[in-house]
């Protein structure tokens, strides 16, 4: 396994929040206002859990670069080769500050939406970056990436480049991008006398999930999500509720999470994974399922594309060549798989803007994906973030089972029109208005609860539907 290099804040600075204001529904366009209320406790907590951490924040010197940075195995290949940029970068050193999911989300934002400059390059997301763009919060990257002689911003697949972008401008740059599509083990499925199609139902994995599912063996039918975020259970829970006519609001901001369609999607899945799922899965985050996979204990992994640099690497996983890759399961709409990358971008708040562009740049050029693949291993190259990636003969070769898969998911990946209803958001996994963060935190404990068998689906949908709720009357007209 790579080793991985944890980091750790301590900061007990707080800053009140700003009060709420009303404003009228819209698409897409949020003010700093509605941040400002919908982080108020967010803020709050992350300060306050900072305080009984471990390190504290020096002064640091004027060349040194703070990043913030989600840890999976991707991102410790980055921090692994760190040392080339800084070879060739003298006068810039680097501090990474490595982070779980989670913890990444809240203390990225706390930082940033308090002006806390703790960072000069922080991992976010197609959810932050357009909302965080507009209250100005971010460095506008566009100036940068086109006159960084080579670096090709229009080499980034079409969806993520708009994702990540503001008023036509990029304002964090994807270090990778995925959408969602589900790998089984073509092994056992042929022992089995299964044959996978190429556009399976999600009626249809669950036969497979009860015929695969032997825990005599230790073998679970499918690997899903469980635990508790709203980038956890809810990222493939959300694209289960799409694809069954399901959405979080309708047109006038109503909840809908309790329609017949919503709760029809969330009882699917939490059946599917109490009866087929992994132990433990109320746990089960992407790397849970990640180990759980690869170490052979799932026939199936519903999951993101960028799985694939674990599943078929010859250092972490058991299961390499004997893989297959389908397109996400769908039930009433054409395409269910989500569109998220994670990326790069700089706090308007950094003292260190050109040194962080050199690094970010760095860490997001075509160069990094050969030298990943030189180095490292060519499955391990960060997927689904440049066109150009797929060209390389050696990551063409490795990438043979997976590569079409990923492209083809990524381009039919709507985040405009995700649902088989309209919706006034934006969004596949994701509701992309502040309250989210929040919201999605909320709706994820309870239905992780559920999984876990602490209250009963209906319990958990119902209190959902409340949270939402209250979420939806601050859109309305009038409030």
């Amino acid at each position: 396994m790579r080793a991985q290099k944890p980091g750790s804040i301590n900061d007990s600075r707080q800053r009140p929040a700003a009060p709420a204001a009303p404003r009228p529904p819209a698409r897409r366009r949020r003010g700093p206002r509605r941040w400002h209320t919908a982080l108020a406790g967010l803020v709050a907590a992350v300060m306050l859990a900072a305080c009984g951490g471990a390190g504290t924040w020096g002064a640091g010197s004027s060349d040194q670069i703070v990043v913030a940075i989600v840890t999976n195995s991707q991102m410790e290949d980055a921090i692994s080769l760190s040392g080339e940029f800084e070879a060739d970068n003298p006068d810039i050193s680097l501090r990474f500050v490595s982070l779980s999911e989670n913890e990444a989300r809240a203390k990225i934002t706390a930082s940033v939406a308090t002006d806390g400059g703790e960072f000069d390059v922080v991992m976010i997301s197609n959810y932050e970056t357009p909302m965080w763009a507009e209250n100005g919060w971010l460095v506008n990257l566009q100036p940068y990436a086109d006159q960084t002689e080579g670096y090709d911003p229009q080499d980034f697949i079409p969806t993520v480049r708009e994702s990540l972008s503001y008023d036509g401008d990029l304002y964090s740059v994807p270090f990778y991008g995925e959408s969602s599509f589900l790998i089984y083990r073509k092994d056992l499925f042929k022992q089995a006398g299964l044959k996978m199609p190429d556009e399976p139902t999600w009626e249809q994995v669950e036969g497979f999930a009860a015929e695969l599912d032997d825990p005599s063996k230790g073998l679970s039918g499918i690997c899903l999500r469980g635990l508790a975020g709203w980038g956890e259970v809810l990222a493939p829970l959300d694209t289960v509720i799409n694809t069954f006519g399901g959405r979080w609001f309708d047109e006038e901001w109503n909840a809908q999470l309790d329609s017949e369609e919503s709760a029809a999607a969330i009882e699917f899945y939490v059946d599917t994974v109490r009866n087929y799922g992994t132990p433990g899965a109320a746990q089960a985050s992407f790397a849970e399922c990640a180990t759980q996979y690869t170490q052979g204990n799932a026939a199936m992994w519903y999951d993101a594309t960028s799985a694939v640099g674990t599943v078929e690497s010859e250092a972490d996983s058991t299961v390499v060549g004997k893989n297959g890759y389908v397109q996400a399961p769908t039930q009433e709409t054409e395409d269910s798989g989500w569109l998220y990358s994670w990326s790069l971008g700089i706090p308007k708040t950094s003292q260190n803007a050109d040194a962080a562009w050199k690094f970010l740049s760095w860490m997001t050029d075509k160069d990094y994906m050969k030298l990943v693949g030189e180095e490292i291993g060519w499955e391990a190259v960060p997927p689904g973030s440049r066109l150009s990636t797929y060209e390389i003969p050696q990551y063409a070769k490795a990438a043979q089972a997976f590569a079409e898969p990923t492209l083809t998911a990524m381009k039919a990946a709507d985040q405009e029109d995700p649902t088989v209803d309209p919706v006034p958001y934006v969004g596949i996994q994701f509701v992309r208005i502040p309250e989210f963060q929040d919201l999605g935190t909320r709706v994820a404990q309870q239905i992780s609860a559920a999984i876990a068998g602490q209250i009963s689906t209906e319990e958990a949908i119902a209190q959902s539907q409340l949270y939402a709720e209250a979420v939806g009357s601050t859109y309305q007209e009038g409030n």
